[in-house]
């Protein structure tokens, strides 16, 4: 089981559902959290950070890495 941390720019409520729907798509993702104000994604699941950005480029989005300071 992994755990992917990315950094997506989430603007308005018609992106945090276009990004739902799109994580919600991938495959062997077992659970997702979203936390807005800092622009942080995290899955859970057998996942690969490729494949979590694959989907949200897909819809436009751009995903790098979460590095905590």
């Amino acid at each position: 089981m992994a755990v992917v941390e990315l950094k997506v720019g989430m603007h308005c409520e018609r992106c945090i559902k276009a990004i739902k729907k799109a994580i919600k798509t991938i495959d062997d993702m077992e659970s997702y959290q979203l936390e807005t104000e800092i622009n942080k994604v995290t899955v859970t699941g057998n996942v690969t950070p490729e494949e979590v950005v694959k989907a949200l480029h897909k819809i436009g989005k751009t995903a790098t890495y979460w590095a905590e300071d």
